[in-house]
């Protein structure tokens, strides 16, 4: 077992997560029950992912999942501003982006904090309504799912030891 195995990611992302939802949007989100994950990540219908990547003494990619329309309401919480003013999918692709940004940028900071010194690229956005994000070569891939406002937010971390 390496070092990168005793990482409480399931800490760090639903306390990120919610932290983020309540400093940035004043929505409250709560980790979905394990018994109920499966329903929360069904993924159905038009949805998107923002990523960000890891390198460095860790190696990984974050991405969080939203459907479309909970990514027209986070927008339109960040941007103080009513879901009809969004004039267009660049501002929820940047919302969405700045999101997994925050997200990405905390759990680097923690995991630097504990000997894993890495950096975080820029975020990137896939949307759609038929794909799935698969990687390989991870040595743990987690999924976390949270509630908010009877929407849900599913996060997928993939690390592996960098170097």
């Amino acid at each position: 077992m390496s070092a990168i195995d005793t990482i409480d990611l399931e800490e760090y992302i639903n306390n990120t997560i919610t932290n983020v939802f309540d400093t940035m949007l004043s929505m409250q989100a709560s980790p979905v029950e394990a018994g109920m994950k499966d329903d929360a990540v069904a993924r159905k219908g038009p949805r998107i992912v923002g990523s960000v990547g890891l390198s460095g003494d860790v190696m990984g990619n974050i991405s969080i999942q939203v459907s479309d329309v909970f990514a027209r309401e986070i927008t339109a919480a960040m941007l103080g501003m009513e879901e009809e003013e969004i004039e267009s999918d660049e501002e929820v692709h940047d919302v969405i982006g700045e999101i997994s940004n925050m997200v990405g940028g905390d759990l680097k900071s923690r995991l630097c904090d504990v000997g894993f010194p890495c950096s975080l690229s820029i975020p990137s956005i896939t949307s759609g309504t038929d794909f799935k994000i698969e990687s390989t070569g991870w040595s743990r891939h987690e999924q976390f799912a949270l509630a908010c406002d009877g929407h849900s937010v599913v996060i997928e971390v993939f690390i592996r030891p960098g170097g």
